[in-house]
């Protein structure tokens, strides 16, 4: 191979992995140097050219002139260099050109071997570079492959990269396959003997702030903030939003028109459900915005064991508390304080002595009755037929049936596909506001909640490894 075919194979070695001249020539001459190496010793010196015009390599081994060689990779005899020009004197240098074509392959394999760890020393640091200031930000790439619960992604823009969504940061409802475009965000970088990994993830928190920075411009402008989460994976999610401009409703911002931005953030989860309450630095009042949809009556803190006390009628505590305790749960991490329900009637049994039940603030003319509490027989678009089977498996209130999943509703006994359609459809439209009305809106002013059906799984899809880690 000559010198002319070497520049023009590391030419495209460059373009491929996209480095700049500087690089390129810093790589040339530590890979024929490698060689030199190989050829001559370990300590040799030279001086490497390079004529990007012509595509030659001007390579000059310099020896120095010794009475007796004690290192032959960088001195020569005193006799030896006569043979050149007798002029040559002790401490003399003797420049010696060598010709590309003269090395051997184990020269040349060496060169390669040099260039290769170069390179890939060269695209670890510019990953690390690239990302390790991008935790939280949103990616996308194409599933290459699933190997034991574990999803390889290649990313779009940095394909070099390695990535991957461990099965602990997955929301094990959803199933991709090869090839599927995916988006998940950036938790950390992780080094390995093989260099850095991106540790992506569909399942925490984070992933709900980023797709809410990509849908709703106020946050992306920094005039609206997501100051605390909370999150069940594929189940439900609690945001707390915050404006810093008093002419900006950032519950509102979020949903946008007609619930279009809450939406698409919906659909990217699958269906989970969302509600979006107003964060407030005052624990009292954010634990009453944290437990929407249901309405609370009075809360007392305790600042000392950061515990909320919280106090709520007899036909809220159900809601408050949610299914499997899912509702008050998310609340209590949302807001960083516990918080202990109680019925107006426990709390009173236990000795209550403050007045607990102030007269509640008359509902704006827009917000409508407490749909919560009325009973399914009351309610529009539910048949006779379908009323009837959901008040044969117990479920007379919409309270009953709020928190029920799309599988759960199919489940219940005499249930036909249609029925149990029309009823998602209902509970879809009674608990997703777009002007702060419903449920969410009796709840707590300015708070909102988004739900949509979670897809079927596919059968085929990424299942979990035989005993999957914990999460």
């Amino acid at each position: 191979m000559s010198g002319t075919d070497v520049l023009t194979a590391f030419k495209e070695l460059a373009s491929l992995k996209q480095l700049d001249r500087n690089e390129l020539r810093d790589l040339i001459r530590d890979g024929v140097l490698a060689a030199l190496t190989k050829k001559y010793g370990p300590n040799v010196r030279a001086d490497i050219g390079l004529d990007e015009m012509s595509g030659q390599i001007h390579i000059t081994v310099l020896r120095e002139v010794v009475e007796a060689v004690e290192d032959p990779s960088r001195q020569v005899s005193l006799e030896e260099a006569r043979w050149n020009d007798v002029e040559f004197q002790v401490g003399d240098v003797l420049e010696e050109d060598v010709a590309f074509a003269e090395f051997g392959r184990n020269a040349v394999q060496a060169a390669k071997q040099r260039i290769i760890q170069r390179v890939r020393e060269g695209e670890r640091a510019r990953i690390r570079e690239e990302f390790a200031d991008r935790v939280g930000e949103l990616l996308s790439g194409e599933v290459q492959q699933i190997e034991r619960g574990k999803i390889v992604v290649m990313l779009n823009k940095f394909r070099e990269a390695e990535a991957i969504i461990p099965y602990r940061e997955q929301n094990h409802r959803e199933h991709f396959h090869q090839g599927d475009t995916i988006r998940a965000v950036l938790k950390k970088l992780e080094e390995t003997p093989k260099g850095p990994r991106l540790i992506l993830t569909r399942g925490d928190p984070l992933f709900v702030k980023a797709l809410f920075k990509l849908e709703v411009p106020e946050i992306q402008q920094g005039i609206v903030d997501i100051r605390a989460t909370a999150r069940e994976v594929g189940s439900r999610t609690k945001i707390a939003v915050f404006s810093r401009d008093d002419g900006i409703d950032p519950v509102g911002a979020c949903v946008g028109l007609k619930g279009s931005r809450v939406q698409a953030v919906v659909n990217e989860l699958g269906g989970e459900r969302i509600d979006i309450v107003p964060w407030s630095p005052d624990p009292e009042r954010f634990a009453r915005l944290a437990l929407a949809p249901a309405r609370v009556a009075r809360v007392f803190s305790d600042p000392e064991t950061k515990t909320i006390q919280a106090i709520v009628d007899e036909d809220q505590l159900s809601l408050a508390i949610g299914r499997n305790g899912q509702n008050v749960r998310l609340a209590s991490e949302l807001t960083a304080w516990k918080i202990d329900l109680y019925s107006s009637r426990e709390w009173l049994e236990r000795g209550g002595e403050r007045p607990l039940f102030a007269p509640l603030p008359p509902a704006p003319a827009d917000e409508g009755e407490d749909v919560a509490a009325v009973p399914l027989a009351e309610l529009g678009g539910i048949t006779q037929d379908l009323l009837a089977v959901l008040d044969g498996a117990g479920y007379r209130t919409f309270s009953d049936i709020l928190d029920l999943e799309p599988e759960e509703v199919r489940a219940i006994p005499g249930m036909a596909p249609e029925m149990a359609e029309r009823l998602l459809a209902l509970i879809d439209e009674l608990t997703t506001t777009d002007e702060l009305s419903g449920a969410a809106g009796q709840a707590a002013p300015g708070a909102a909640t988004a739900q949509a059906e979670p897809a079927s799984p596919e059968p085929g899809g990424n299942a979990p490894p035989e005993g999957p880690p914990s999460a």
